[in-house]
């Protein structure tokens, strides 16, 4: 169990295709290649002795420290020996233009450049791959300037090396293993490749490359008359800037997806079964992230996912239909499969690849799709024809839907329900269309969308509400408080001053908070064990509050969650209130898009010049709303 380092202990590196995660040891014991939902090479984080993972290090280390080149996806690991520093600076290459999708090159590979400071180091090299969730047996040869890995048919190079190194081995096939030493000042560069065409490197080439990716990302941070220098965010502009590039991080380059997060199974409870395969395209998680990177200036991001998403919805020999996820190429089938070869992170088990939750009815992501789209066009973004004859379909679709049951956002195992958070962000969908539709942006059955939004509307008021509970019902069948609601006057479905509102938000902090952070709900959802709390649910609250003038009760939680990133600024789906541990998969997008939006809405209400001066839920686009408000 103590083999294990905590989540909270792992930096981010990628090429927009997939993602590697670095720990303080030095050691890279995640990714998945060449693509973030392929098989993996190196699953240490949920199998420590089987899982196979790619370590550099000194031999004793002492003082262990990391940190990003400002403004990249660049990870420097600095880790003190006994006599020097040894300083390894990780990514993956990349280059081209970052905006949007299309316009980038990415090598599938991982350079590992290392460099001695202070004195001589002693270094530990361990470079074992293990292909297919460490299912596939492998095997490893030496060659010209380096080794070959294969796993059935997938193989992978490791280049660079010094002499001297040994192959061993174990159950699942052979390890490179071996020490060598780095004078004061010495430099090497490693790098390990998807396939076995290429065992070439040199230091030269090696440093031209890093210089190249460290300059696109920075590229694509940018400044620009809509986002300046972050200036707006004051003390937390660092924060801002590493939530972007996290978001940015999960997005695939080719097709302009947005993943929910970087890995799979990573538990919401130790030691339990609630570990989910999170390497794919929610609707809703990559809207949200999209408009969160749009409000930061990057209009080609935004209008990439939702392009993405018209041809997504009408592809395939299916009707036209808009599933809740797809695989970042947009596969529309993946099958929940456990992997009992992987004892899990901390012995979480089971290990799940794929996610049964793909066919289950939710009826929010029409709103938060619509939503985007009117976000979008709303702010000057451009929106394609096909886009525009596409959102009409799906107000259409969220009309013949509403009153159906569904599974909700949290997608709970043992429904469907009446969520009154699914109802209300069908209201959502039908109002930002009929905004759309009155701005002549599309056309459609405009009397249908407002009378199904009026429908809607009364009976969320007469049957979502509970005056005993004091707040709005998680769903129509069951009187517990949810954090979803506590959304309602951010989508504008009420006003901020209405006593529900106060009186849901109220409740909220009595009934789901815990040391400053939100539970999504305390209900059984079908699966065991009892989750940590809710990251995304606790900007949420900082939202409300502050758009409710409760400032200084807003800047209480949202200090508190900032005191609770990790050492790079990064963070996981869920925090345990108690122990302050990360839980769940890791870096997750809900929570940095949660951070930005909530660093926009207290900035807003401070009267500071944002870059989007009048953001939903205020009450300047309340008034912007006219008679449709």
């Amino acid at each position: 169990m103590n083999a294990y380092k905590p989540i909270e202990d792992y930096g981010a590196i990628g090429n927009l295709r997939t993602v590697a995660l670095v720990g303080l040891d030095g050691a890279i014991d995640w990714c998945c290649l060449p693509n973030l939902d392929s098989p993996s090479v190196f699953a240490a984080i949920l199998d420590h002795d089987r899982g196979g993972h790619f370590r550099v290090a000194p031999e004793r280390i002492g003082r262990r420290e990391q940190r990003y080149l400002e403004g990249t996806n660049v990870l420097e690991t600095i880790l003190e020996g006994e006599h020097g520093r040894l300083v390894v600076t990780d990514f993956m290459p990349l280059s081209g233009s970052i905006d949007g999708c299309g316009d980038s090159r990415a090598e599938s590979a991982i350079y590992r450049l290392l460099r001695a400071e202070g004195g001589p180091v002693e270094i530990v090299l361990e470079w074992k791959p293990r292909f297919g969730f460490a299912e596939a047996p492998t095997t490893v040869m030496r060659a010209p300037n380096g080794f070959l890995a294969w796993g059935g048919s997938e193989s992978l190079a490791l280049a660079g090396v010094p002499e001297g190194l040994e192959l061993v081995e174990d159950e699942l096939g052979q390890i490179v293993r071996g020490r060598f030493e780095l004078r004061a000042g010495e430099r090497r560069a490693l790098v390990t490749r998807w396939g076995a065409e290429n065992l070439d490197v040199t230091l030269d080439a090696a440093q031209d490359s890093l210089a190249e990716t460290a300059a696109t990302w920075r590229a694509w941070l940018g400044k620009d008359e809509a986002t300046g220098d972050r200036a707006w965010a004051g003390e937390h502009r660092d924060a801002i800037v590493r939530s972007e590039l996290a978001l940015k991080l999960l997005t695939n380059a080719d097709t302009g997806a947005i993943a929910a997060a970087a890995t799979t199974s990573l538990p919401e409870v130790l030691g339990g079964v609630r570990n989910w395969d999170y390497r794919y395209v929610w609707i809703r998680d990559a809207a949200l992230s999209a408009q969160a990177l749009f409000a930061l200036g990057h209009q080609a991001d935004a209008e990439a996912f939702v392009n993405w998403s018209e041809r997504v919805a009408q592809e395939g020999e299916r009707d036209w239909g808009l599933q809740i996820m797809y695989g970042l190429h947009g596969e529309k089938e993946l099958e929940e499969e456990e992997q009992p070869q992987l004892e899990g992170y901390r012995r979480s088990a089971p290990v799940r690849v794929g996610n049964g939750a793909v066919d289950q009815l939710q009826l929010d992501i029409y709103g938060e799709l619509i939503s985007a789209a009117y976000e979008l066009h709303r702010l000057g973004g451009r929106l394609e024809r096909e886009v525009r004859e596409f959102l009409p379909q799906v107000a259409d679709q969220a009309c013949q839907s509403w009153q159906q049951p569904d599974y909700g956002l949290w997608e709970l195992r043992n429904g469907p329900f009446h969520f009154v958070y699914s109802k209300v962000m069908v209201w959502m969908a039908l109002d930002r269309a009929l905004r759309l539709a009155r701005e002549g942006v599309i056309r459609g059955d405009e009397e249908r969308w407002r009378r199904t939004r009026r429908r809607i509307r009364e009976e969320v008021l007469e049957r979502g509400f509970d005056p005993d509970l004091g707040a709005f019902k998680q769903s129509y069948e069951r009187s517990v408080l949810d954090a979803s609601n506590l959304l309602f006057p951010l989508q504008e479905f009420l006003p901020f001053e209405d006593p529900r509102v106060q009186s849901n938000l109220d409740r909220t902090l009595e009934g789901l908070t815990e040391n400053g952070l939100v539970y999504r709900y305390k209900a059984d959802d079908g699966v065991a064990g009892i989750e940590g709390a809710f990251n995304l649910c606790t900007f949420w609250l900082v939202d409300a509050l502050a758009l409710s003038g409760r400032l200084d009760e807003a800047y209480e939680v949202f200090e508190g969650m900032r005191s609770r990133a990790n050492h790079l600024g990064l963070y996981s789906e869920q925090i345990d209130p108690t122990t302050g541990a990360y839980l769940g998969n890791y870096p997750q997008a809900f929570t940095h898009l949660g951070l930005i939006n909530s660093m926009l809405y207290l900035a807003h209400k401070e009267g500071r010049e944002t870059p989007v001066p009048t953001p939903i839920g205020s009450g300047e686009h309340r008034a912007e709303g006219g008679d449709d408000a």
